[in-house]
């Protein structure tokens, strides 16, 4: 297929770039190059035949007409977004526009696309959003989100990715387009932003710094190794029924806490320090304003209708990360001076 992949150079697309490419697939990168992108990402494919660039905003419209009739695509992949959840804080209005607006655009430009081009029973909108937008859940192992839960974001993040997906769902029954939607729990891996909490966690560990815990850090999520998701999303594409949505999970439930301990015990195999552990640099500070309780996926839907499962387990995934950023400094340092980062946000509340 000829894939075009919005947000291509951030972290959970340029993952899915490397491996469409390496699969064989033709792709269009779309992204504006906002603060979290990251062309560098990108180096493994820059080169390929299969691959092409191009700069742009989803905020506008006419650029993305240009480059649907300029490479005519079999499928859109659909990531670029806002969202860093402490950045929608204090700054909602980047979030509405982009997430809400930008999707709208794509949608339309889309609709433009296959409407002129026939109207392909082929084609697929991928639009691809995150486990936020149902809400907190309690403590309770056999609750967790499905596909059939209510939406209830808690967030100025949430609530834009959540009003993106009634945009794409009305765009399939109102005008027809065929759309598939998939909603992840939280990414990990190489190539994550260093404002995230892993990257976060590694980085202060290795530069001496205290390394932040909101609260008492018992809030959970369900972590996903970044490539095990960029495989689900292909698998979606693929085979994914149209007009449906997938819920795709990692199966690995742990408190912040927990997982910030586990990065220390591995840092302080593969790089101890000269006295103590990474631990000792463990410091809680202020809570997020509003922040969900936990986060768990039912990806059931995944398992019995399309075959995919997780690869990557939790205790492997992190190996592979930290031992990333110990052997990717090139990668990770000329980020820290972006604006925000090494910062607190999303305090204004």
């Amino acid at each position: 297929m000829k894939l075009l992949v919005t947000g291509g150079a951030g972290f959970i697309g340029s993952a899915l770039v490397r491996l469409a490419v390496g699969r064989g697939h033709d792709v269009v990168n779309v992204d504006a190059l906002t603060y979290a992108a990251c062309l560098d990402s990108l180096r493994s494919v820059e080169h390929s035949s299969l691959y092409s660039f191009e700069h742009a905003d989803i905020r506008d419209r006419n650029a993305l007409d240009r480059i649907f009739a300029r490479h005519a695509p079999d499928a859109v992949v659909h990531l670029a977004a806002e969202s860093h959840v402490d950045r929608s804080i204090d700054a909602p209005a980047d979030f509405i526009a982009t997430n809400m607006t930008g999707t709208f655009n794509m949608l339309e430009a889309a609709r433009a696309h296959w409407t002129a081009t026939g109207k392909a029973r082929s084609f697929r909108f991928h639009h691809v959003s995150t486990d936020e937008v149902f809400g907190s859940l309690p403590d309770d192992p056999s609750l967790k989100f499905t596909e059939d839960s209510a939406y209830d974001p808690r967030s100025p993040y949430a609530a834009s990715k959540a009003a993106s997906d009634h945009l794409v769902r009305a765009w399939h029954e109102t005008y027809g387009l065929p759309v598939v939607l998939t909603n992840c729990s939280n990414n990990y891996g190489p190539y994550h932003f260093p404002e995230k909490l892993i990257p976060v966690v590694i980085l202060n560990a290795l530069a001496g710094r205290d390394i932040p815990v909101y609260g008492r850090g018992e809030n959970i999520r369900d972590w996903l190794y970044v490539e095990d998701h960029a495989d689900a999303l292909l698998t979606v594409l693929a085979n994914g029924k149209t007009g449906r949505s997938y819920n795709i999970g990692g199966n690995n439930e742990l408190r912040n806490i927990d997982l910030i301990r586990m990065i220390c015990s591995i840092l302080d195999r593969r790089r101890p320090k000269k006295t103590g552990g990474y631990a000792d640099q463990i410091t809680h500070v202020a809570d997020r304003p509003g922040h969900d309780a936990r986060y768990a996926i039912d990806a059931t839907r995944m398992r019995t209708e399309l075959g995919w499962t997780t690869s990557v387990s939790i205790h492997e995934g992190l190996e592979r990360t930290v031992q990333w950023y110990l052997d990717n400094e090139n990668w990770w340092r000329p980020l820290l001076g972006r604006s925000g980062v090494g910062s607190r946000l999303g305090m204004s509340a």
